[in-house]
């Protein structure tokens, strides 16, 4: 009796997992990376048959060999992707993460070159400056949309092109920071750079340690306190969650700034992380292009359905096919082909949901129709025992 109880609670758990959103989100995306594997290997095999299961190959594995690559360019879009994803959840579409991005990454260099402070805290005041960049530049669009109700889409894609474009003439003005010759910011002094993990030819630092946890205090906001309970109710409805007395003009305001402030930690993550080269760093060429990496951040956090932990591991996938994409080109394959292969998976992840959900619901059918079946056949056959037992006694 012990035993069969046990069982079915087992069996319950397994139902219960197999049902929350959390799975559901986690077999989405695993659908969207299997198609758009799969329509990339199409791209491989159209463009050159005899190279497409090499090419292929090196985009699975090539990775691996560059484990060190993968997170240290995993850090900064991490970091993106959980600023768009944190203002997914509050209804929000933070399209400006490339403008924060730039911008916490200016206000790291700035403190890294003008501040002359402790060798121990320096890096560590570089990297709070990123966030502050980051934090004023998603400000802004948040006060136009809590106040004056401007869509904050319009706002912060203008703010990505003021940003880039400002950071870019601040940094030219700048005879400590720019090198006129070299078209580029000078290297940064060994204090304001992110201690490095020793992993050899690659630049991965802390910061790494640093994103998970940020991802990790993200979701306990979300999940675990009134306020992330409130972001996302007015999320789901704001006309019911301001009827509920909430504060919807304060939340998108902080919405917005946490959402900035992590893009800009992303920035400064960038531009401060330590080369491979001895005596070198990271440099900021001012060429006014908006970062590739916030728009990057936008596909992180669809593919980890806007959920921190999710984030994570888009993040890490992002980067580790990406790292095997650059290693194409020894199979003849331009290294273009792998934006192909994630662009198509970003893709059939906004519908995998509902595919998803589609084929659960023609399971559960079947179930059901299977258990209505047992029990007419159950039901007959204690009618027909029922009918025995009364001829007996007739």
């Amino acid at each position: 009796m012990q035993n069969n109880t046990v069982s079915s609670s087992k069996a319950f758990n397994l139902k219960k997992l197999t049902n929350s959103k959390g799975f559901s989100a986690f077999t989405a995306a695993l659908l969207a990376i299997l198609m758009g594997l799969i329509f990339g290997f199409i791209i491989m095999l159209i463009a050159s048959p005899a190279n497409s299961i090499a090419g292929f190959q090196t985009v699975l594995f090539g990775g691996l060999n560059r484990i060190g690559d993968v997170f240290y360019f995993a850090t900064p879009i991490l970091m993106t992707g959980l600023s768009v994803g944190f203002a997914f959840k509050m209804g929000l579409f933070n399209i400006g993460a490339s403008g924060q991005y730039t911008m916490g990454m200016f206000f790291a260099l700035y403190v890294g070159f003008m501040w002359d402070l402790p060798d121990s805290i320096h890096w560590v005041v570089c990297i709070i400056a990123g966030m502050v960049g980051g934090l004023i530049w998603g400000f802004i669009p948040g006060i136009l949309k809590a106040l004056l109700n401007v869509n904050e889409v319009i706002t912060s894609i203008m703010f990505n092109y003021i940003g880039m474009y400002l950071v870019d003439m601040l940094v030219q003005s700048n005879s400590t920071m720019y090198i006129s010759s070299k078209t580029r910011t000078a290297y940064l002094p060994q204090s304001a750079q992110i201690p490095t993990l020793g992993i050899k030819n690659s630049g991965v630092n802390v910061a790494i340690f640093i994103g998970i946890a940020f991802a990790i205090i993200l979701y306990i906001v979300l999940n675990k306190t009134i306020f992330g309970y409130e972001l996302k109710a007015t999320g789901y409805n704001k006309h019911a969650s301001i009827y509920a007395g909430m504060n919807g003009k304060r939340n998108i305001i902080l919405t917005m700034v946490i959402a900035g402030a992590m893009s800009g930690l992303g920035g400064a993550f960038a531009i401060l992380a330590p080369s491979t080269i001895a005596g070198s760093s990271m440099t900021y060429e001012p060429v006014s292009v908006i970062a590739a990496n916030g728009f990057n951040g936008i596909a992180v956090a669809l593919l980890g359905s806007s959920n921190p932990i999710g984030i994570i591991f888009s993040a890490l996938f992002i980067s580790y096919i990406q790292r095997g994409g650059t290693l194409a080109s020894l199979c003849g394959y331009k290294p273009e082909i792998i934006d192909v292969v994630i662009a198509v998976t970003i893709y059939f992840s906004a519908f995998a949901m509902i595919m998803n959900a589609t084929v659960a619901k023609v399971f559960k059918k079947r179930r059901d129709n299977k258990r209505k079946n047992t029990n007419l056949v159950g039901n007959s056959e204690a009618d027909e025992a029922i009918s025995g037992d009364r001829k007996g006694e007739a």
